[in-house]
């Protein structure tokens, strides 16, 4: 149960983020810290889907190696079904033999019993010849034995006929018992083993819609990452195209330029000209200040005696790539 609303939650989820999708444009009018805030959102996100989407991958990685055992143990109980069956057939054809047998048993021992009465009845019928008789018709004293011992023996077959079938008889009808017995209890062991190849089957059965249903919620996860990637790149490269917009504005922006520092600094520290020392003593297009000046290595007495070439080589010391923008008051007032 708590797998079951585990997995409808996921992928509830997936469905929900799905919508996410579908946002807004980036307004052209948005500056450029806020498009850097709707980066970092996306990238947080990209970063969230993409641990989604591994966990969903590994749980369908783990799905599958259960899939494929549960199958295995169902391949392994489905033989030995087979040979159950087959097994179950064969005492099925022994017990129909022996039913069989006994049949023909029983027919063979009413006809030895019918046959042994007739010739009891047809004993009891004739008149036994007196001693003179027997003794006079014999052709001798050795035909008179061999008759004696003919008819005792002719009495002593049919009697051991008689014996043999019935003991035949007696050993068919065990033999069904116990085939039968045989029967019963391989039909119980087949039953279980075909209820236990079901419950197999079943498990595996679930185990696949649940596999399918992680798959479709990784599916929706990764499309999602996908388009989250492609708005967080879309942001970042109007990110770039801004601050190269701004660094071409930095170093082409004024007349007299390029500049060694964004032109807006320069426009409000000397308006692009070269200045002579104001009451702090900075001076020259930059308004550098002569300790300064000296600090980063200006040739001459101050930044205004000096070439442009050479006060855009210390204005660019002392910017350092804008380490140094503080160095500069207008650099707080025009950013």
């Amino acid at each position: 149960m708590f797998r079951a609303c585990k997995l409808a939650l996921i992928i509830a989820t997936a469905a929900a983020a799905g919508s996410a999708l579908i946002v807004p444009a980036v307004s052209g009018a948005q500056s450029e810290g806020d498009l850097r805030n709707q980066a970092g959102q996306e990238r947080a996100r990209e970063r969230g889907l993409a641990s989604d989407v591994a966990r969903l991958g590994a749980l369908v990685t783990k799905l599958d190696r259960d899939i494929a055992v549960i199958e295995q143990r169902r391949a392994e109980v489905q033989a030995q079904l087979n040979a159950d069956r087959i097994k179950l057939a064969t005492l099925r054809e022994q017990l129909r033999a022996q039913r069989r047998r006994v049949v023909r048993l029983r027919a063979r021992l009413r006809e030895a019993q019918r046959i042994l009465s007739s010739r009891l009845v047809e004993l009891y019928q004739t008149q036994p010849p007196d001693l003179v008789t027997v003794i006079l018709r014999a052709k001798g004293f050795a035909d008179l034995l061999e008759q004696s011992t003919y008819v005792k023996a002719v009495g002593h077959q049919d009697q051991k006929i008689i014996d043999l079938v019935k003991a035949a008889r007696v050993d068919a009808a065990k033999a069904v018992k116990r085939l039968a017995k045989d029967e019963a209890r391989q039909e119980d062991i087949t039953a279980a083993i075909e209820a236990r190849r079901n419950a197999l089957a079943g498990i595996s059965a679930s185990l696949q819609g649940r596999r399918a249903a992680v798959a479709q919620a990784r599916a929706a996860r990764a499309a999602l990452l996908t388009a989250t990637r492609a708005r967080r790149q879309s942001l970042e490269k109007r990110i770039a195209a801004l601050e190269a917009a701004r660094a071409r504005a930095a170093s082409a922006g004024g007349p007299g330029g390029p500049w060694a520092i964004p032109w807006p600094i320069v426009q409000c520290e000397s308006g692009g000209q070269n200045l002579p020392p104001n009451f702090a003593g900075a001076s020259g297009y930059y308004q550098i200040l002569p300790s300064t000046w000296r600090l980063f290595g200006g040739a001459g007495p101050a930044a205004w005696r000096a070439s442009k070439a050479e006060q855009d080589r210390v204005a660019s010391r002392i910017w350092a790539g804008g380490s140094g923008a503080h160095n500069w008051v207008c650099f707080a007032l025009v950013t």
